[in-house]
């Protein structure tokens, strides 16, 4: 009996964890991503807990999937603090690092891509963006949208290590921290995803650059109204 008890356990608690382990790392992210905490503000793992009634482990595991993402700064001693908002000079700065790689791979995806990544870059229409977005949550299935097409990209390009120098710079977190200031990214980012996704699917290694390359030129510029 004991034994049967003690292979059947460790099932409901495990399922429970990372169900748990999710709800705090969202609440979290949407927090940081709708700037609820000043620029460099210390979050303490046990205050985090307190507030949001939970163990100390899932907002441990979340704080350092922040940090990952560059939306928490790790200081040696002192914890976790909050990473400002990107200011002109670092948009600048992210997007040319952008321009550099993300037209590269819409390049070689369109040599290299399968069928089946092909299919998997449709773009969503552009009634599915989204009217609200005064918050984060009204918005965060747009930025894993845009996150998503991104990577397909990358990843068609079949070039695994810059795949990962693309990913490494989360830029659709940090870009869109900017959002909510007001621009019409969704629907213009949509139109332009479909015609990357088109310039692919006639495998045309030209168009497809230019394409990528005129959405992030495009979309820094929308970017910038943030500035003023």
């Amino acid at each position: 009996m004991a034994d049967d008890t003690a292979g059947q356990a460790p099932k409901i608690p495990r399922i429970r964890r990372t169900m748990l382990g999710d709800e705090v790392y969202e609440s979290l992210k949407a927090m940081l991503m709708d700037n609820a905490f000043p620029p460099d503000s210390r979050l303490t793992t046990d205050f985090l807990a307190q507030e949001l009634e939970v163990s100390r482990t899932p907002v441990r595991e979340s704080l350092a999937r922040l940090e990952t993402e560059g939306l928490l700064v790790k200081r040696p001693m002192a914890g976790y603090s909050v990473a400002p908002p990107l200011d002109q000079r670092a948009l600048g700065d992210l997007y040319t690092v952008r321009l550099a790689l993300e037209p590269m791979a819409a390049r070689l995806a369109a040599v290299h891509a399968t069928d089946e990544q092909l299919a998997a870059l449709a773009p969503t229409e552009p009634r599915a963006a989204p009217r609200d977005r005064s918050r984060y949550a009204d918005y965060r299935s747009f930025v894993a949208h845009d996150a998503l097409f991104h990577d397909g990209v990358a990843a068609a390009a079949g070039n695994e290590l810059l795949r990962r120098s693309i990913q490494r710079l989360h830029s659709h977190l940090h870009t869109y921290r900017l959002w909510s200031h007001g621009t019409d990214q969704p629907i213009e980012a949509l139109r332009e995803h479909a015609k990357i996704a088109e310039a692919l699917r006639a495998r045309d290694p030209e168009a497809a650059e230019a394409a990528m390359r005129a959405h992030l030129e495009g979309a820094l510029a929308r970017l910038n109204t943030a500035f003023g």
